[in-house]
């Protein structure tokens, strides 16, 4: 389906999103300019934010959450597909003064608090300096009384601004960085993988800052994690990616509590599901997905105990399935039948 007629379909309703992506896609060559290998990174990538939403990307190390997170950043150039902020493409903006502008509306918090910061200087240099470039209105007078009220906002003492990030603990850097990014007024925060390097006891509480960014400054978040338990806790919807694939994707509690795909049911099983998802892991290969040239066919078909004859042939698509979507043969075929499947075990019935 070309961009233009899936541009098409996705704009019918009335509905207007913050951020949205149509066939996002990124290609890496792979061997010098002569090789004929390419890893397919991201594929046929499709994802819409709202105004004071918490999307969570999730999957595996490798399925491609960071390469999305640096596509929608800017950091990376999509091999084709287009990126939609408040229904403008970014592609065709060519100014420093519009791409600053973006930037500044979506930002960018990395995992690592470890280096996220240049030890040398205190930790305010880093928020002044954001707002020197982004909000060159305000005075120096202005811009600290911002440092400090963004600051407060992440749950820091405005005191903290003197001081050296190794004088900080993780879960306070990893603030630091939110604090950095709220200094010049986003409408969208990309966080990667913002709580995976901290101590399972600070989480919670960065989780809780991150929520409520959400509803006391009113910013957007697409929070990229492999870990479910934290994604149930905060996000208000979920995509689940595989491979460079979204495989499903919908309201949180309809994803986590009923999935369709097979692999979202793995990942659940991985944290203790039901017993048809427990009987679903112990039948995993374990087969690592081909992402260097793949073939067309599921991704997912090698690791897949319900793998049918057309999985091998075709490369699924997003089908609606009650209030989600998944990109699963097996799930679509079944849903004539019901709309819900019933874990990994309706997913069997469908195939007798």
């Amino acid at each position: 389906m070309s961009l233009e007629r899936r541009e098409h379909d996705r704009s019918d309703g009335d509905e207007q999103f913050l951020l949205r992506t149509v066939d996002l896609t990124r290609h890496f060559r792979l061997g010098g300019m002569f090789s004929k290998q390419t890893l397919h990174a991201v594929d046929d990538f499709d994802i819409s934010i709202r105004e004071r939403e918490i999307v969570a990307l999730v999957g595996e190390s490798g399925s491609g959450k960071s390469t999305v997170a640096r596509l929608i950043a800017r950091l990376y150039r999509p091999t084709r597909g287009e990126i939609y902020y408040r229904n403008r493409p970014i592609g065709r903006l060519r100014s420093r003064n519009a791409m600053l502008a973006y930037r500044g509306d979506v930002a960018l918090v990395l995992q690592d608090p470890f280096s996220a910061f240049n030890p040398v200087f205190r930790v305010s240099h880093g928020v002044l300096r954001n707002m020197a470039l982004h909000r060159p209105e305000l005075s120096r007078g202005e811009r600290m009384g911002e440092a400090q009220r963004v600051f407060e906002s992440v749950g820091l003492s405005s005191r903290m601004l003197r001081r050296f990030p190794y004088e900080m603990s993780g879960g306070e850097r990893q603030r630091v960085g939110f604090a950095q990014a709220l200094a010049v007024r986003p409408k969208l925060i990309l966080a990667d993988e913002p709580v995976s390097m901290l101590d399972v006891s600070i989480r919670a509480g960065v989780l809780n800052m991150m929520a409520g960014l959400r509803d006391q400054e009113g910013v957007s978040l697409l929070y990229i994690t492999h870990d479910l338990a934290s994604a149930r806790y905060v996000a208000d919807r979920v995509i689940v990616m595989y491979a460079g694939h979204q495989v499903e994707a919908g309201p949180t509690e309809a994803v986590l509590s009923d999935p369709k795909h097979p692999y979202t049911q793995l990942l659940l099983s991985a944290v203790g599901g039901s017993r048809a998802q427990e009987e679903l892991i112990s039948a995993d290969t374990g087969e690592p997905p081909r992402v260097i040239n793949p073939s067309e066919g599921c991704r997912f078909r090698g690791r897949c105990p319900y793998a049918i004859a057309k999985c091998a042939q075709v490369t699924p698509r997003l089908t609606r399935i009650g209030a989600v979507e998944v990109a699963c043969h097996v799930a679509a075929g079944n849903q004539d039948e019901t709309t819900t499947l019933d874990g990994a075990t309706s997913v069997t019935q469908g195939r007798s």
